[in-house]
């Protein structure tokens, strides 16, 4: 019974595939679909596609929100004019379809917001990244483009993470007082970038960690090799050095999820005694040497101290004054929430916060989730989360028997996942469009794994243009 239900809640007798091709909306667009063929730019369309992708995140850490969301239109009519002249076969995947569901209980929370016209702003910065995934998860069914795909991230993240190192070395000016004054180490820089906070950049840098610690292992030449060993250790500096203590928890989380999905891809190579001992002595070793280096660094052990000493701490007081008048919110619309965005949440946090703490958000993803959409959000939004980890994790099964390569940045992906929900706790920095379009690709390559029914009877064909 129990595997019953599981099988129901992550949908494992689902073919979005085969429901497509019946599809009478799919019939009506065989005209479309004919002019696709004749089309010279649509052959090229998902490499267009990456491209547009590619320079999302190439130019995400420099410019304004307001060009992001041009440039995520552009993605987003792509998609549109992709998936209707597409061939039938190449379609949804279950992870899809909680996706959607996650997306309808928003509208209908907008629908119903007591600040409807706000709510309608936040759905539509939704919906463009969700469009977005949408097409991130179709351009990385090919491993040659999901491997471009995660190169032009990771290329990103180098000199954002070099400058931060050198704001560290040479000072950084602070654009905001984002350690208690009273603090021992009030006047530690904490680096921030061109992202301009620290907590925004520890969060713009987890993936990045995650991913180039992947690409270890998934890229096959050392010089390659060397560079994403480089790209490691600087990233994983910078991240130390912005002293989040959000971003801290989400790595240490990210990174104790990739050692062991490791530990458990290689252990069909392993002896009986490393089968049983390799996951504990990995992991305790890595756990001793965080240990060590918050005991040994001052200002490591200052900010993790921090943590534990409640309202001590001016952050900690804050976000506690903060939480208690969400809680009050979610209390006054359970169901549905307020409707999505930070317009929405500034529109009735005035009328249920605490005197002097004034705030922009949340602070923690799973309250955002619950203000925004009620316990029906929170409820699709757990439901994408299970997803997620169910479909990634039989996916890596699959991969592993044959020590697939790609199947790192599987590992990655959901190691990133991880770690910015780890994050996301004590933070919503989330939501901001430099790492919700990172969580998106995240979720893409998961999805990007599905094994796709292909017209011609192989089930794990590739997009035709990409060969």
């Amino acid at each position: 019974m129990l595997t019953s239900f599981w099988q129901q809640l992550t949908l494992s007798g689902l073919t979005p595939e085969q429901w497509r091709a019946a599809s009478l909306i799919h019939r009506l667009l065989a005209p479309l679909r004919q002019w696709r063929q004749g089309s010279w730019l649509l052959r090229w369309g998902d490499w267009l596609g990456l491209a547009i992708v590619v320079v999302i995140f190439a130019l995400a850490p420099y410019v304004s929100t307001t060009l992001i969301g041009v440039l995520l239109l552009a993605a987003a009519a792509l998609w549109i004019l992709l998936t209707v002249t597409d061939e039938a076969g190449i379609g949804m995947t279950p992870l899809h379809i909680t996706v959607a569901v996650y997306w309808g209980t928003m509208v209908l929370a907008t629908a119903v917001s007591p600040v409807r016209g706000a709510a309608v702003s936040g759905l539509i910065k939704l919906t463009l990244n969700i469009l977005l995934f949408l097409l991130m998860a179709r351009i990385a069914r090919h491993p040659r483009a999901r491997t471009l795909l995660i190169l032009g991230y990771l290329l990103t993240t180098l000199p954002v993470a070099v400058y931060g190192l050198r704001q560290y070395f040479f000072g950084a000016t602070a654009l905001a007082t984002w350690v208690d004054a009273n603090s021992a180490v009030a006047d530690v820089t904490r680096v921030y970038s061109f992202l301009g906070n620290p907590n925004l950049l520890a969060g713009y840098l987890i993936p990045g960690v995650m991913l180039s610690a992947a690409a270890v292992f998934a890229w096959p030449r050392w010089v390659p090799k060397g560079l994403a060993l480089l790209t490691t250790t600087i990233n994983t500096l910078c991240l130390i050095l912005t002293l989040s203590r959000g971003g801290w928890i989400g790595f240490l989380i990210a990174g104790f999820v990739l050692m062991t999905l490791l530990v458990q891809y290689w252990s069909v190579w392993f002896s009986p005694f490393w089968k049983r001992w390799a996951l504990p002595a990995l992991l305790g070793g890595a756990a001793a040497v965080v240990v060590l280096g918050v005991i040994s660094v001052d200002s490591l052990r200052a900010r993790v101290l921090s943590i534990f000493v409640g309202r001590a701490d001016s952050s900690n007081n804050f976000r506690m004054n903060v939480w208690a008048a969400v809680l009050d919110m979610i209390r006054a619309r359970p169901i549905l929430g307020i409707g999505p965005g930070n317009e929405a949440f500034n529109a009735v946090y005035p009328l249920f916060q605490r005197p002097r703490y004034t705030a922009l958000s949340a602070y923690s993803v799973f309250l955002e989730v619950m203000v925004e959409g009620g316990i029906v959000g929170l409820t699709a939004f757990l439901w994408v989360l299970v997803m997620i980890f169910s479909q990634g994790w039989t996916q890596l099964q699959r991969l592993r028997t044959t020590q697939e390569k790609q199947g790192y940045w599987l590992m990655g992906a959901i190691a990133s996942i991880t770690g910015i929900l780890g994050q996301g706790i004590a933070d919503t920095v989330m939501y901001r469009p430099q790492i919700s379009t990172l969580w998106w690709m995240m979720i893409a390559i998961v999805a990007s794994y599905y094994p796709a029914l292909a017209l011609g009877g192989n089930r794990y064909a590739a997009p035709k243009t990409f060969e």
